[in-house]
């Protein structure tokens, strides 16, 4: 079912606020901080493992592998191992990965547009509370 602007909770045959809810494993993937930010820098092409790494600043080696099996699993990434010596294992979004990454990223730039407006909400916040 294509949910759509105004459509009420119970009208979708999934609800992520469920504890039971499949689906919450799947937006945890999504939003997760790597999970994000491998799935918004595969949208800028395929990457060999390696390269997505670099791409994605910060990450371990263990937690980009956990990322990528799992985002793989839920269907938003192809891994795509050709049988080279060495193995050439190359990393791309699905289509419905590209959809995801397409909101995804429109997230992320509105909260970098927005981010000074952060950064003075967290310096009142500091201030009036005396600091972190």
């Amino acid at each position: 079912m294509e949910p759509t602007v105004g459509m009420e909770p119970t009208d979708l045959a999934y609800d992520v606020f469920s504890r039971q809810c499949p689906s919450r494993g799947t937006l945890e993937h999504i939003t997760g901080r790597w999970g994000g930010l491998t799935l918004g820098a595969l949208h800028e092409g395929t990457f060999r493992f390696n390269e997505l790494r670099r791409r994605v600043d910060g990450v371990s080696e263990k937690m980009l592998s956990q990322t990528l099996h799992a985002l793989e699993r839920d269907g938003l990434v192809h891994r795509d191992a050709q049988p080279t010596n060495p193995p050439r294992v190359d990393y791309a979004l699905t289509p419905l990965g590209r959809e995801v990454a397409e909101r995804l990223l429109a997230l992320i730039r509105f909260v970098e547009s927005r981010q000074d407006d952060v950064v003075r909400a967290q310096e009142r916040y500091d201030a009036e509370r005396g600091g972190r």
